[in-house]
Protein backbone atom coordinates (compact mmCIF):
# COMPACT_ATOMS: atom_id res chain seq x y z
CA UNK A 1 0.00 0.00 0.00
CA UNK A 2 1.09 3.70 -0.55
CA UNK A 3 2.51 6.20 2.14
CA UNK A 4 -0.10 8.77 2.98
CA UNK A 5 1.48 11.72 4.13
CA UNK A 6 0.81 14.63 6.89
CA UNK A 7 2.58 17.61 7.38
CA UNK A 8 0.86 19.80 10.78
CA UNK A 9 2.49 23.49 11.42
CA UNK A 10 6.04 22.63 10.14
CA UNK A 11 8.33 25.42 10.03
CA UNK A 12 12.23 25.17 9.19
CA UNK A 13 14.73 27.88 10.68
CA UNK A 14 18.12 27.43 9.29
CA UNK A 15 21.25 28.95 11.69
CA UNK A 16 24.07 30.58 9.10
CA UNK A 17 27.07 32.61 10.15
CA UNK A 18 25.29 36.20 9.77
CA UNK A 19 21.91 34.51 11.57
CA UNK A 20 18.46 32.54 11.56
CA UNK A 21 16.92 32.12 8.56
CA UNK A 22 13.52 31.08 8.09
CA UNK A 23 13.01 28.70 5.24
CA UNK A 24 9.18 27.06 6.10
CA UNK A 25 6.52 28.49 8.19
CA UNK A 26 2.87 27.13 9.14
CA UNK A 27 3.11 24.19 6.47
CA UNK A 28 -0.06 22.02 6.67
CA UNK A 29 -0.10 19.31 4.00
CA UNK A 30 -2.03 16.33 3.62
CA UNK A 31 -1.15 13.82 0.53
CA UNK A 32 -3.53 10.60 -0.04
CA UNK A 33 -2.02 6.98 -0.71
CA UNK A 34 -1.59 6.68 -4.42
CA UNK A 35 -1.77 10.86 -4.90
CA UNK A 36 0.92 12.70 -7.11
CA UNK A 37 1.23 16.11 -5.43
CA UNK A 38 3.29 18.63 -7.38
CA UNK A 39 4.90 21.72 -4.95
CA UNK A 40 5.17 25.11 -7.06
CA UNK A 41 7.05 27.90 -6.22
CA UNK A 42 9.71 30.58 -6.85
CA UNK A 43 13.51 29.58 -5.78
CA UNK A 44 14.46 29.68 -2.17
CA UNK A 45 11.04 29.40 -1.06
CA UNK A 46 11.39 26.23 0.72
CA UNK A 47 10.39 23.76 -1.98
CA UNK A 48 13.41 21.28 -1.50
CA UNK A 49 13.31 21.90 2.06
CA UNK A 50 9.89 20.27 2.04
CA UNK A 51 10.97 17.69 0.16
CA UNK A 52 14.25 16.73 2.24
CA UNK A 53 12.22 16.69 5.81
CA UNK A 54 9.61 14.35 4.93
CA UNK A 55 12.80 12.19 3.60
CA UNK A 56 14.18 12.60 6.92
CA UNK A 57 17.39 14.56 5.67
CA UNK A 58 16.56 17.62 7.71
CA UNK A 59 14.18 17.84 10.77
CA UNK A 60 11.30 20.59 11.18
CA UNK A 61 12.11 23.70 14.17
CA UNK A 62 8.70 22.67 15.27
CA UNK A 63 5.05 20.76 13.76
CA UNK A 64 5.25 16.99 12.99
CA UNK A 65 5.38 14.36 10.01
CA UNK A 66 3.10 11.48 9.91
CA UNK A 67 3.75 8.86 7.50
CA UNK A 68 0.52 6.16 7.58
CA UNK A 69 -0.38 8.31 10.71
CA UNK A 70 3.02 7.39 12.40
CA UNK A 71 5.38 10.19 13.14
CA UNK A 72 8.56 10.14 11.18
CA UNK A 73 11.17 8.50 12.29
CA UNK A 74 15.25 9.04 11.55
CA UNK A 75 14.65 8.37 7.90
CA UNK A 76 11.12 7.95 5.92
CA UNK A 77 10.26 4.20 5.86
CA UNK A 78 9.33 3.18 2.28
CA UNK A 79 10.66 6.64 0.57
CA UNK A 80 12.84 6.80 -2.44
CA UNK A 81 14.24 9.89 -4.00
CA UNK A 82 15.23 11.34 -7.13
CA UNK A 83 17.32 14.65 -7.11
CA UNK A 84 17.81 17.02 -10.27
CA UNK A 85 21.25 15.87 -10.53
CA UNK A 86 21.67 12.11 -11.35
CA UNK A 87 24.34 11.11 -9.16
CA UNK A 88 25.23 7.87 -10.85
CA UNK A 89 28.60 5.94 -9.66
CA UNK A 90 30.69 6.42 -12.96
CA UNK A 91 32.62 3.62 -12.21
CA UNK A 92 29.35 1.38 -11.92
CA UNK A 93 27.62 -0.19 -15.45
CA UNK A 94 24.36 1.46 -15.78
CA UNK A 95 22.40 -1.85 -14.56
CA UNK A 96 25.01 -1.60 -11.63
CA UNK A 97 23.92 1.76 -10.85
CA UNK A 98 20.02 0.70 -10.50
CA UNK A 99 21.05 -2.05 -8.33
CA UNK A 100 23.08 -0.26 -5.93
CA UNK A 101 20.36 0.62 -3.54
CA UNK A 102 19.46 -2.90 -2.95
CA UNK A 103 23.24 -3.53 -2.05
CA UNK A 104 23.53 -0.46 0.42
CA UNK A 105 20.27 -2.15 2.32
CA UNK A 106 21.81 -5.29 2.60
CA UNK A 107 19.88 -7.20 0.34
CA UNK A 108 21.18 -10.81 1.01
CA UNK A 109 18.80 -12.44 3.39
CA UNK A 110 17.03 -15.82 2.73
CA UNK A 111 14.03 -14.00 2.23
CA UNK A 112 14.76 -11.63 -0.23
CA UNK A 113 15.00 -11.93 -3.92
CA UNK A 114 17.74 -13.68 -5.54
CA UNK A 115 20.61 -11.63 -7.54
CA UNK A 116 19.22 -13.16 -10.80
CA UNK A 117 15.24 -11.73 -9.48
CA UNK A 118 17.14 -8.40 -8.80
CA UNK A 119 18.50 -8.14 -12.25
CA UNK A 120 15.61 -9.19 -14.08
CA UNK A 121 13.73 -6.28 -12.37
CA UNK A 122 16.55 -4.00 -12.79
CA UNK A 123 15.98 -4.88 -16.73
CA UNK A 124 12.50 -4.50 -16.99
CA UNK A 125 12.41 -1.25 -15.18
CA UNK A 126 15.46 -0.10 -17.80
CA UNK A 127 13.09 -1.42 -20.77
CA UNK A 128 10.42 0.81 -19.44
CA UNK A 129 12.20 3.90 -19.58
CA UNK A 130 13.54 3.04 -23.70
CA UNK A 131 16.81 2.00 -21.85
CA UNK A 132 16.59 -1.65 -23.32
CA UNK A 133 20.22 -2.51 -24.51
CA UNK A 134 21.93 0.25 -22.73
CA UNK A 135 22.20 -1.95 -19.49
CA UNK A 136 26.04 -2.46 -19.89
CA UNK A 137 27.06 1.00 -20.93
CA UNK A 138 28.35 3.63 -18.09
CA UNK A 139 26.56 6.77 -17.29
CA UNK A 140 29.20 9.13 -19.72
CA UNK A 141 28.19 7.26 -22.52
CA UNK A 142 24.38 8.02 -21.91
CA UNK A 143 22.36 11.64 -22.37
CA UNK A 144 21.44 13.62 -19.68
CA UNK A 145 17.60 12.20 -20.24
CA UNK A 146 18.82 8.89 -20.48
CA UNK A 147 20.71 8.95 -16.72
CA UNK A 148 18.02 10.37 -15.32
CA UNK A 149 16.05 7.75 -16.41
CA UNK A 150 18.70 5.50 -14.86
CA UNK A 151 18.14 7.66 -11.51
CA UNK A 152 14.25 6.93 -11.36
CA UNK A 153 14.90 3.06 -11.98
CA UNK A 154 17.01 2.70 -9.13
CA UNK A 155 14.47 4.50 -7.28
CA UNK A 156 11.57 2.30 -8.07
CA UNK A 157 13.72 -0.63 -8.12
CA UNK A 158 13.68 -0.31 -4.09
CA UNK A 159 9.25 -0.97 -4.40
CA UNK A 160 9.10 2.52 -3.01
CA UNK A 161 5.97 3.28 -1.50
CA UNK A 162 6.54 7.04 -1.44
CA UNK A 163 8.53 8.95 -4.52
CA UNK A 164 10.05 12.34 -3.57
CA UNK A 165 11.63 14.21 -6.94
CA UNK A 166 13.56 17.62 -6.56
CA UNK A 167 13.01 18.90 -9.65
CA UNK A 168 14.50 16.24 -11.32
CA UNK A 169 13.46 17.50 -14.66
CA UNK A 170 15.21 20.87 -14.41
CA UNK A 171 18.53 20.43 -16.14
CA UNK A 172 16.77 18.64 -19.23
CA UNK A 173 16.01 19.95 -22.90
CA UNK A 174 12.56 20.77 -23.59
CA UNK A 175 12.05 17.68 -25.76
CA UNK A 176 13.70 15.58 -23.45
CA UNK A 177 11.56 17.12 -20.30
CA UNK A 178 8.32 15.86 -22.15
CA UNK A 179 9.24 12.72 -22.87
CA UNK A 180 10.84 11.92 -19.25
CA UNK A 181 6.83 13.97 -17.74
CA UNK A 182 5.04 11.06 -19.66
CA UNK A 183 7.41 8.07 -18.68
CA UNK A 184 6.84 9.06 -15.33
CA UNK A 185 3.51 9.36 -15.60
CA UNK A 186 3.00 5.74 -16.84
CA UNK A 187 5.35 3.96 -14.22
CA UNK A 188 3.29 6.22 -11.19
CA UNK A 189 0.21 4.54 -12.88
CA UNK A 190 1.61 1.39 -13.16
CA UNK A 191 3.47 1.20 -9.69
CA UNK A 192 0.99 3.42 -7.70
CA UNK A 193 3.40 4.93 -5.27
CA UNK A 194 2.78 7.96 -3.25
CA UNK A 195 4.69 11.06 -5.48
CA UNK A 196 5.73 14.41 -4.11
CA UNK A 197 7.28 16.53 -6.79
CA UNK A 198 8.80 19.70 -6.62
CA UNK A 199 9.41 21.99 -9.72
CA UNK A 200 9.61 25.41 -10.64
CA UNK A 201 6.91 24.59 -13.87
CA UNK A 202 3.61 25.21 -13.51
CA UNK A 203 2.53 23.64 -16.74
CA UNK A 204 4.41 20.66 -15.61
CA UNK A 205 2.85 20.92 -11.95
CA UNK A 206 -0.27 21.01 -13.75
CA UNK A 207 -0.40 18.20 -16.15
CA UNK A 208 1.56 15.63 -13.96
CA UNK A 209 -0.50 16.17 -10.95
CA UNK A 210 -3.42 14.94 -8.93
CA UNK A 211 -3.18 18.46 -6.94
CA UNK A 212 -0.91 21.52 -6.67
CA UNK A 213 0.71 23.10 -4.09
CA UNK A 214 1.31 26.88 -4.59
CA UNK A 215 4.24 28.39 -2.40
CA UNK A 216 4.61 31.90 -1.41
CA UNK A 217 8.38 33.62 -0.99
CA UNK A 218 10.44 33.08 1.79
CA UNK A 219 9.41 32.18 3.93
CA UNK A 220 7.25 29.46 2.49
CA UNK A 221 4.06 29.28 3.32
CA UNK A 222 1.59 27.38 1.18
CA UNK A 223 -1.17 29.70 -0.69
CA UNK A 224 -3.64 27.60 -2.37
CA UNK A 225 -4.21 23.75 -2.78
CA UNK A 226 -5.55 22.99 -5.84
CA UNK A 227 -7.18 19.73 -7.03
CA UNK A 228 -6.22 18.84 -10.99
CA UNK A 229 -9.37 18.17 -12.44
CA UNK A 230 -7.75 15.97 -15.57
CA UNK A 231 -8.38 12.65 -16.40
CA UNK A 232 -5.79 9.52 -16.19
CA UNK A 233 -4.07 8.77 -18.39
CA UNK A 234 -2.73 11.76 -19.58
CA UNK A 235 -1.30 12.95 -22.75
CA UNK A 236 -0.38 15.43 -25.36
CA UNK A 237 -4.35 16.11 -25.74
CA UNK A 238 -4.73 16.79 -21.95
CA UNK A 239 -2.49 20.25 -22.56
CA UNK A 240 -5.37 21.35 -24.89
CA UNK A 241 -8.44 20.56 -21.97
CA UNK A 242 -9.88 23.48 -20.82
CA UNK A 243 -9.48 22.71 -17.34
CA UNK A 244 -5.60 22.29 -17.79
CA UNK A 245 -5.47 26.27 -19.16
CA UNK A 246 -7.72 27.35 -16.56
CA UNK A 247 -5.72 25.44 -13.43
CA UNK A 248 -2.11 27.20 -15.13
CA UNK A 249 -4.01 30.89 -15.77
CA UNK A 250 -5.06 30.14 -11.97
CA UNK A 251 -1.98 29.27 -10.71
CA UNK A 252 0.31 32.18 -12.67
CA UNK A 253 -2.85 34.37 -11.04
CA UNK A 254 -1.37 33.57 -7.83
CA UNK A 255 2.14 34.21 -8.53
CA UNK A 256 1.37 37.59 -10.60
CA UNK A 257 -0.84 38.81 -7.29
CA UNK A 258 2.33 37.64 -4.71
CA UNK A 259 4.43 39.73 -7.18
CA UNK A 260 6.27 36.75 -7.98
CA UNK A 261 5.70 37.05 -11.83
CA UNK A 262 5.28 40.73 -12.90
CA UNK A 263 4.56 41.40 -16.92
CA UNK A 264 7.10 43.79 -18.38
Amino acid sequence: MATKLELTNVGKVFQTRTGSVEALRNIYLSVESGEFLAVVGPSGCGKSTIMRIIAGLDRPTSGHVLLNEKPLGKIAEGAAVVFQKDVLLAWRSIIDNVLFPLELKGITWFDRPSKQTNRAKALELLESVGLKGFEDKYPHELSGGMRQRVSICRALIQDPKLLLMDEPFGALDALTREQMMYDLLKLSDKYGFTTVFITHSIEEAVFLSDKVVVMSGRPGTILKEIPIELHRPRSSESRSNVHFNQHVHDIRSIFQSQGILAEA
